[in-house]
């Protein structure tokens, strides 16, 4: 599986760590920044672009998932939403993250930097990564009716 990783320099540590982590475990980690720590940069380059190349890896039918993160991830969520076909939730614990991919089909993750030791920031990405879609048919009907939302903006 691809994962597109991003964050500010709230989430430097844990991204390095993650980048590191992920790969040794068999993730192929696709890091889109930042590069260096700068205390003012600004995350929704980083985290629209990670979330505009999930998007374009499951169109051509690659698995892929993103990670976004910040001190609280919040804005990070927040923008990778801004992207059409993503599915961003905030997770902040075990369960928010599998519920998530289970009832959601959440294709990318934000996660608070600055809200976990990198142990807990970890599990959380490790729970969400491993987690599938349930498939069940009234998340299916309510993801549909999200995305008829974002492509027409009728409310079904």
């Amino acid at each position: 599986m691809r994962v597109h990783l991003a964050t500010d320099h709230a989430g430097m540590e844990l991204s390095a760590h993650l980048l590191s982590h992920l790969t040794a475990a068999g993730y192929d980690v696709v890091d889109h920044g930042p590069t260096s720590y700068d205390p003012e940069d600004d995350y929704p380059s980083f985290c629209i672009n990670a979330a505009e190349a999930v998007v374009a890896d499951q169109a051509q039918g690659t698995e892929a998932l993103g990670i976004v993160l910040g001190g609280s991830g919040n804005g990070e969520q927040i923008a990778a939403n801004k992207v059409r076909g993503v599915r961003a939730a905030l997770a902040w614990n075990l369960d928010t993250a599998r519920l998530a991919r289970q009832h959601n089909d959440a294709n990318v993750i934000a996660v608070g930097g600055r809200q976990h030791s990198v142990e807990e920031a970890t599990a959380i990405i490790e729970a969400f990564l491993a987690e599938p879609f349930s498939g069940a048919e009234r998340h299916a009907r309510r993801i549909a009716q999200i995305a008829l939302y974002e492509g027409s903006g009728r409310v079904a």
